[in-house]
């Protein structure tokens, strides 16, 4: 990708440099008033520790709890990643074309967009969904419009999952970005609402065609940003497409445990996850990006 000296966005927080939050309690998170021991944790972050929802809500299904306590975000606005930083400026360079796709889209359909906060962070951040971890991986926080970024986990995803590439971490920020829009459009608090009236198999296939979704916003992201300012080179598409494949459910349970549970996935196969980001980006519509009542993913 060619992003330097291109617009920045204004909406990201640099909280790094403000040493790692407790926000929700002393240590763990709390969801629902109930505590969450390392068991549930463990098997949150199998199901939600790339891409997820949000792990909040991930830990709140496990433990049969209410919504995520909310806790205080740092006083103050966070300030805006430093210019000699290049990491932080690549991050604030893809929101920004995130920000010019959507409002694109919004535009077209008679609405305004509203694009979220991104929040660069290091180890642990209060949200107001609890408190947001590193280890739970990039999230979204419907409860106060926010994306959340640990930077270290482009390295895990270049070095750990296989996965290297600028545009891979486009995709991320991208995917997290799609969440927002579900946001945006009522289908978050819809899906959110069905917590506790399903089953849990039910409630995974729901978050599955959640997250295809996200795949697909994404892929639209992409579409919409070819021949922008932001400029792809050979075999940035293909790094998408390997990011997504190298998340999805059936390729982390092969890697982590050496056995494949289709009835546990919440994210989607690898194919299927391909699949919808392709889907996307060849059409560039949200229309198409409707998994919700498709037949088959």
């Amino acid at each position: 990708m060619k992003w330097e000296d291109q617009e920045r966005s204004g909406n990201v927080e640099d909280r790094r440099g403000q040493g790692s939050g407790s926000g929700g309690g002393g240590g763990r998170p709390r969801i629902g008033g109930r505590g969450v021991g390392i068991g549930t944790i463990a098997i949150a972050l199998v199901a939600g520790w790339i891409f997820g929802i949000n792990p909040m809500t991930v830990l709140g299904l496990l433990s049969g709890g209410d919504a995520p306590v909310e806790v205080s975000a740092p006083a103050g606005r966070a300030p805006a990643p430093p210019a000699q930083d290049t990491m932080g400026q690549f991050v604030s360079t893809v929101l920004r074309d995130t920000e010019l796709a959507w409002q694109q889209v919004f535009a077209a359909n008679g609405q305004k967009y509203q694009p979220p906060k991104l929040v660069l962070f290091r180890g642990r951040t209060p949200t107001a969904c609890g408190t947001g971890e590193s280890a739970m991986g990039p999230f979204y926080c419907p409860g106060d419009s926010k994306v959340y970024l640990d930077m270290e986990f482009f390295d895990t995803l270049s070095r750990r999952m296989g996965a290297p590439g600028d545009f891979a971490q486009a995709y991320v920020i991208a995917h997290e970005v799609g969440h927002h829009v579900q946001n945006l459009l009522g289908i978050t608090g819809k899906v959110d609402g069905m917590r506790g009236r399903v089953s849990e198999r039910d409630m995974n296939m729901l978050s599955v065609r959640v997250e295809l979704q996200a795949d697909c916003f994404a892929g639209v992201w992409a579409k919409l940003s070819q021949g922008g300012k932001i400029r792809y080179e050979a075999g940035d598409i293909e790094e998408g497409l390997n990011a997504a494949a190298q998340i999805g459910d059936d390729t982390l349970q092969r890697k982590s445990q050496g056995t494949i549970v289709p009835e546990s996935f919440t994210h989607g196969s690898s194919q299927q996850r391909m699949t919808w980001f392709k889907r996307g980006l060849d059409s560039g519509s949200v229309q198409q990006c409707n998994t919700f009542d498709a037949q088959r993913l």
